[in-house]
């Protein structure tokens, strides 16, 4: 007996970092670490103020403080990887991680005492890469440094 397997659409593949912008945000370059074992993307954010359907944020990226807002996409209580439940505002927003860019939904949070500003779970993940766990940065390519 023959066993077929079914072939896979190719998709990009990405790392386990990438660089990603949110151009709706004016926010520049910021690292995102790409978690398959997260369902939604987070974003740091402060003073975030929910204000009827409207939310009010403030990112801090790169020492620069830029005061932001958008259409509250909805709230959702979300488990944290240390164990306690928050209640998130989530916003839709674009992302461009190399030259894809897509329509995500994003909670809002503190991400200070983590390694990176930005998560990327499976949501906005599915249907659009493989994760490569072991390289960084395969679709935002860094150019080394000469000496």
């Amino acid at each position: 007996m023959v066993l077929i397997r079914p072939t896979l659409p190719l998709s990009p593949l990405i790392g386990w970092r990438e660089d990603v912008c949110l151009p709706d945000f004016g926010a520049g370059v910021l690292i995102a670490k790409i978690d398959t074992g997260a369902k939604m993307a987070a974003l740091h954010a402060s003073d975030i103020h929910v204000i009827g359907k409207y939310v009010q944020f403030t990112l801090d990226m790169a020492g620069k403080r830029r005061h932001c807002g958008a259409a509250l996409h909805g709230m959702k209580k979300i488990k944290s990887s240390n164990g306690y439940s928050e209640l998130r505002p989530i916003i839709e927003t674009v992302v461009e991680v190399g030259e894809h860019r897509f329509l995500t939904e994003i909670t809002l949070t503190n991400r200070s005492d983590m390694g990176v500003p930005m998560l990327l779970g499976r949501e906005a993940l599915k249907h659009r890469f493989l994760v490569h766990p072991g390289r960084s940065f395969i679709l935002s390519r860094r150019k080394k440094k000469l000496k």
